[in-house]
């Protein structure tokens, strides 16, 4: 469900979300609906989990094709899987993380559900896994990491409760995750890795801290791994690109303002230019065939004619682009 996801959103970032067939999507999700639960697994026969629901969700929101699920029912799952403290465990079997809690509010934020939310509880637990160095952990006493940091950030924004971060001290932190190469990483003394490019700039643009890495050598860097022969991104250079890399790899150029490529909205609340926030109550209803959305937490508007491929700067990822979506499109079908 998850690579689906990756997949379709990495090809709607370069504007092609029509090149995979949209009811082979829908009936995959659909597959994987799990009756007893009232949710979404990663594949067909398996167990509902949580960050399958979103992803599913996600999708099926992407193709209007939401009215397809049980909202009720996904609530009723969603909200037994919050525990007392706060905290959300991501299936049944109960592992709990900052990341479900994250889920579990932009699931809610996207089917006009929050209401439902204990969301003083929710917001306890988060501020619990802040950290001295502003940073957040996966649970309350972990270490800080940049993916955890923005599943917090991010769950915040949605919640309208950005004043439980330390902005200075975290924001200090996201940017010391650069290294000397450009690229960032996840946490002190460990390699860069293109994903963080969207885990560590989502953070600060929602914090309105962009301007505190050095935005040309982290392009640099992502547009040094990609694989101009095949097509995709990497994580480093010299490795064999993926799905997952090549859509957090993306976000990234996108939130730094590559030309070309889809404007993202890192704060999840609204479409840019468009229509409602996540959070109102009126949910999804009203969503029209053109209205295009992507959250990966993040909410998306197209820019007008994608701007112009004749520009110098656009090259680099406009030269193997055609690589990239032959290269998505012959994956998802493996795992629809």
């Amino acid at each position: 469900m998850n690579a689906v996801y990756w997949g379709l959103t990495a090809l709607s970032i370069m504007g092609h979300g029509d090149a995979l067939d949209r009811d082979e999507m829908v009936d995959f999700v659909m597959s994987c609906w799990d009756e007893e639960a009232g949710a979404f697994s990663a594949h067909p026969d398996h167990d509902a989990h949580l960050l399958s629901t979103l992803s599913a969700i996600q999708i099926l929101l992407m193709q209007n094709a939401l009215n397809r699920v049980d909202i009720d029912r996904v609530l009723k799952f969603i909200l037994s899987l919050q525990t007392p403290s706060g905290v959300f465990a991501g299936d049944a079997f109960w592992e709990t993380d900052t990341r479900f809690v994250y889920c579990a509010v932009n699931a809610l934020s996207l089917l006009g559900k929050l209401d439902a939310l204990d969301i003083e509880k929710t917001v306890a637990y988060i501020r619990r896994c802040r950290n001295f160095d502003g940073g957040f952990g996966h649970v309350a006493g972990a270490e800080s990491h940049a993916s955890q940091v923005f599943v917090c950030v991010a769950a915040l924004a949605i919640l309208d409760r950005l004043d439980e971060v330390d902005q200075p001290t975290l924001c200090w932190w996201l940017s010391e995750r650069q290294r000397p190469n450009g690229g960032l990483n996840g946490r002190p003394e460990k390699l860069e890795d293109v994903c963080y490019s969207f885990w560590v700039l989502s953070a600060l643009a929602i914090l309105d801290k962009l301007a505190w890495i050095d935005s040309s050598k982290l392009e640099a860097f992502i547009l040094s791994v990609q694989d101009t022969e095949s097509g995709g991104i990497a994580d480093r250079p010299g490795d064999m690109p993926d799905v997952f890399h090549m859509i957090f790899g993306l976000a990234g150029l996108s939130l730094l303002g590559y030309p070309g490529l889809v404007d993202l909205d890192p704060g999840v609340l609204h479409a840019c230019e468009h229509h409602r926030k996540f959070g109102s109550q009126e949910g999804v209803e009203g969503f029209a065939e053109k209205d295009f959305v992507i959250c990966i937490g993040i909410a998306v508007g197209l820019r007008s004619s994608h701007h112009a491929t004749t520009d110098e700067s656009n090259t680099g990822v406009q030269a193997v682009e055609c690589h990239y979506v032959a290269m998505i499109v012959s994956y998802i079908p493996t795992i629809c």
